[in-house]
């Protein structure tokens, strides 16, 4: 990725020898732009800095809820018209919320980029004037919905969710995932909605990017044309202060679920170092090493060689408000024991911590992370998402040019000090599930269940007959 150009003082954009340019509309709007005329399509993509971190207690969910919300209508485009006018020209379209941001964006062929910048500049502009009761409810029978496919009716749902309660305490800001609860969505209200609206979805408090087979100069004459004019906002929001202090001495750790679930199962949460860091790109490494795919440590221990677990992984969750998440995942497999497993991840843990990688390993976890940072990098969609992602969290797009070239450099010594340091059993949050056995009156009507159903395949059979 090429270098970001420094905007001007005088307010005009600025261009550097790479191409790509950077510049600020007099209502605050960030705007980076990056040509690429390989293929015939831009991608049109702002990210709002407002995430699930910004909501107040009792209404959590506002910000995931408020994303379906900008589907729901504008001034100018009623209804599902947003996406019926992006799809109808050949593009393709959504967005997303995390606990620090919501991103919306567009893939377009090259002639219908001014469409997406429209649509995009109407509802920042004049999604009030069509919010209304109907519309809150009907989004919000859809998010509800969304909770109970994707968390509440599917074994361990709800168990990053947990996890996330457990390692950030009641009152901290990323104490709650995007999703929300039940409760809090039904108590949304459309006064509520209106003021999220009015707090966040600003100009000044939004970065857009425009990637691809583009014409700069036009590009920007079409986004000063439909952004220029609206107005920015002065919400209060909340400062990302990067705090690591988390722990209040009072939050449970650890929880132990008996629920309807395949198989025993230990998960946790370790904190790690914010994003952005150089030690932050050493967990990475070492989360890559120790958990991810059939030939990391964990999968080789438990998997392979114990034979205690049928899968096992760590995943990472980065954050630039908050410590980092790393976010371990094991199945039991048989008669095998939560503790044995659990046990054995500690001893694994422990051996890194004190030996560090092998230079084998480490070529290796550093290869996997350029290979996924160049396929993001090579569609016009994820670098219009990472220019946006390093200027809203980190203040300078350009950024996103040098991110590679630091995972390369992190060392084995430093990988081996971030694991030793944040890999421990008192940095972590544990939850624990234990398949619910069934009761007496379970198996009588599992019992009946089966007569009823023996009955029902005899009459089947007879009418077949």
């Amino acid at each position: 990725m090429a270098h970001p150009a420094h905007s001007t003082t005088d307010g005009t954009a600025a261009i550097d020898g790479t191409g790509i340019i950077e510049h600020t509309l007099a209502n605050g709007l960030r705007v980076v732009l990056s040509e690429d005329h390989l293929t015939p399509v831009a991608a049109v993509c702002l990210w709002y800095d407002v995430g699930s971190r910004h909501e107040v207690k009792g209404r959590t969910g506002l910000a995931h809820l408020f994303e379906h919300l900008m589907f729901q209508g504008s001034a100018s485009v009623p209804g599902n018209g947003h996406f019926e006018l992006v799809q109808g020209a050949g593009g393709s379209l959504n967005g997303t919320t995390s606990f620090e941001r919501t991103n919306y964006f567009e893939t377009m062929p090259t002639h219908q980029v001014e469409l997406a910048l429209w649509l995009e500049a109407d509802r920042m502009g004049s999604l009030l004037s069509a919010l209304d009761l109907s519309g809150l409810d009907n989004q919000r029978a859809v998010v509800k919905n969304e909770r109970r496919q994707r968390y509440d009716n599917v074994p361990y749902g709800t168990a990053f969710e947990r996890l996330v309660a457990m390692a950030f305490p009641d009152g901290h800001p990323y104490h709650h995932t995007p999703i929300g609860s039940m409760a809090d969505l039904d108590a949304a209200t459309l006064a509520d909605a209106q003021d999220f609206f009015r707090t966040y979805y600003a100009p000044n408090n939004a970065v857009l990017s425009v990637v691809g087979d583009i014409d700069p100069e036009q590009t920007l004459l079409w986004i000063e044309k439909y952004f220029g004019s609206i107005p920015s906002h002065d919400g209060k929001r909340p400062p990302r202060d990067g705090s690591t202090v988390v722990r209040d001495g009072v939050a449970p750790l650890r929880q132990h679920l008996v629920e309807e679930v395949p198989s025993q199962a230990l998960m946790a949460a370790y904190l790690l170092p914010l994003d952005g860091t150089r030690e932050a790109d050493a967990a990475d490494l070492a989360l890559t090493i120790l958990g991810s795919g059939e030939s990391s440590r964990l999968y080789n221990r438990l998997v392979r060689r114990d034979r205690t677990a049928v899968t096992a992984g760590f995943g990472l969750l980065r954050l630039a408000g908050a410590p980092s998440l790393g976010w371990l995942d094991a199945k039991t497999s048989g008669e095998a024991e939560i503790t044995t497993v659990e046990a054995a991840v500690d001893e694994e843990l422990a051996r890194f911590a004190a030996e560090g990688p092998t230079p084998e390993e480490l070529e290796r976890a550093q290869a996997q992370i350029e290979r996924e940072w160049l396929d993001r990098l090579d569609t016009v969609n994820g670098r219009a998402d990472e220019l946006c992602r390093y200027a809203v969290l980190f203040g300078d797009p350009k950024l996103v040019d040098g991110a590679l070239a630091k995972v390369l450099d992190v060392t084995a010594e430093e990988v081996r000090a971030v694991a030793a340091r944040y890999l421990t059993p008192d940095n972590r949050a544990v939850l624990t599930y234990e398949p619910a056995q069934p009761t007496d009156a379970d198996a009588d009507a599992d019992d009946a269940d089966s007569d009823a159903a023996d009955s029902d395949a005899a009459d089947s059979e007879d009418v077949n007959r």
